[in-house]
């Protein structure tokens, strides 16, 4: 122990003693707190007085439903998150032939597939739970899917069932080891769904999007269920709609204007005809100010006007505007669908950050679904196992520019015939190259499935394309290929 250790020890111990001998008691905590000023949590104070409790409004169906369907802000938050993760699809990374490749991709866009994932995704954040059933014709649902046995054309869709469409078997779990160790091994639809009413269905054929993760103890009292994502932001929703339902009583009271009447209490207690002569007077101030801005009044009567100021209230909507985007993760511009505001300000650093999360929801929550999906639909579109490198990442939210998509043409189109001159790659897979680049840059759509099947599949020979005449040109550096080339054609 270091002397300045040694003395700050000494000092430490003399004040316990002396502390201890004045007869006073100290708590010792990790937050600051002064019990004479009353400051800090813990003291005598309001802000020691303020906690937490639970709302438990995920559990209220009608609730949510009332919430969902009256208020546009809470659409946007289920909507929005659950769009953008579903709405830019999937590019294919594997050894499939790019007609395969094609046919797995129509296949999602003729069943619907992403539309399905989509809602499967939007009533999971509502309702704290969902799940797509995976529709193979010819198979029993309470049976363990068993994805050898698919055959062609037996993958019929899915249909997506919320929390409260099915009942989970609490009392038969996944014993085996493994991601899914824990969670229901069945699940029971319940009578009222429109299909597969009281059917049993087997965790291995589903896809289960849950909302917000809970703790351990917290999931079981929901079921096994997550939490509605609307729970969390609760508070901050409901302060939002009492502002600005407040700031839009504010504009019947911004100008209010006062008589003074003479006797007025002895008129209203007498009643009668003095009562309707007032009447009378007040519908002919109010008529004549609507015509013709007078105001007939008697001499000894007086009249004001006062006037509401609304000075500062725009920035007290927008504070609770940011509070409730923070709550819902989602930026100003998305969720209110409004410009950027401030000098300078474009919003896209914002809409970045956006794009980042919707990227790291899309890897943790939607990634294990879509491959359970992949291998399903590429057996039945294909009639083939998927192969071993068959991979696939989400599809970027940025949108490119026409200057952008320029760009990565001409630098794809260069390396796809500067390999092709190299005689790395043949006619035919130039052609697919510069056809499957399309899909990013719109450029090369007309290179039609004619054209490459036409296109030789060998190797070129770089040395028989070299010039004769003496030059001493390099292969493969300017060199032309024959006029008939469907690479050069296209190119």
């Amino acid at each position: 122990m270091s002397k300045n250790r040694q003395r700050r020890h000494q000092a430490a111990q003399v004040q316990a003693q002396a502390q201890a001998g004045s007869g006073k008691r100290f708590i010792v905590g990790d937050s600051f707190a002064n019990f004479e000023a009353r400051v800090g949590i813990g003291t005598n104070n309001q802000s020691s007085a303020g906690g937490y409790g639970f709302d438990f409004i995920s559990r209220n169906r009608v609730q949510m439903e009332a919430m969902y369907r009256s208020s546009w802000i809470v659409g946007a938050v289920v909507d929005c998150i659950a769009e953008d993760m579903t709405r830019a699809g999937i590019d294919l990374n594997s050894s499939l032939k790019p007609e395969q490749q094609t046919k797995i991709i129509a296949a999602f866009e003729r069943m619907h597939l992403w539309d399905r994932l989509c809602d499967n995704t939007k009533w999971a954040r509502l309702y704290g739970g969902s799940l797509a059933v995976m529709l193979i014709d010819g198979q029993k649902m309470e049976t363990p899917l068993n994805v050898d046995s698919i055959g062609k054309g037996q993958f019929k869709g899915l249909l997506v069932l919320d929390r409260w469409l099915v009942q989970p078997t609490l009392n038969l779990l996944i014993e085996e080891y493994g991601p899914d160790m824990g969670m229901p091994k069945f699940y029971d639809v319940v009578a009222d769904s429109m299909a597969l009413k009281r059917q049993r269905i087997h965790h291995s054929r589903v896809i289960r999007m849950d909302g917000v993760d809970l703790p351990y103890w917290q999931k079981i009292a929901e079921n096994l269920w997550g939490q509605s994502v609307i729970e969390r932001l609760f508070d901050r929703l409901l302060a939002f709609d009492s502002t600005t339902q407040g700031a839009a009583q504010l504009v019947y009271k911004a100008h209010l204007r006062t008589v003074k009447v003479k006797g007025l209490r002895e008129i209203i207690a007498m009643g009668g005809p003095a009562l309707d002569a007032l009447t009378k007077n007040i519908d002919m101030i109010r008529r004549f100010q609507s015509n013709e801005g007078l105001t007939l009044l008697d001499s000894e009567d007086e009249f004001d006007a006062h006037q509401y100021t609304f000075a500062g209230l725009d920035d007290v909507l927008l504070q609770f505007g940011q509070q409730l985007s923070g709550a819902a993760e989602t930026p100003l511009t998305r969720l209110f669908g409004q410009s950027p505001a401030g000098l300078n300000s474009t919003g896209d650093g914002e809409m970045r950050q956006y794009h980042e999360s919707i990227t790291s929801k899309q890897e943790r929550r939607l990634r294990p679904g879509v491959t359970k999906l992949l291998d399903v639909v590429c057996r039945s579109e294909l009639g083939i196992a998927p192969p071993d490198d068959f991979t696939f990442e989400f599809n970027s939210l940025e949108q490119m520019s026409d200057g952008d998509k320029a760009d990565i043409n001409q630098k794809t189109t260069a390396a796809v015939l500067d390999a092709y001159d190299a005689g790395l790659i043949s006619q035919k897979t130039a052609l697919q190259e510069l056809k499957q680049s399309s899909e990013v840059t719109g450029i090369w759509t007309n290179v039609t499935d004619d054209l490459i099947n036409e296109a030789e599949d060998a190797l070129p020979d770089p040395t028989e394309a070299a010039p004769d005449d003496g030059s001493t040109q390099e292969p493969g550096e300017g060199t032309k290929p024959e006029s008939g080339d469907p690479v050069r054609r296209a190119a």
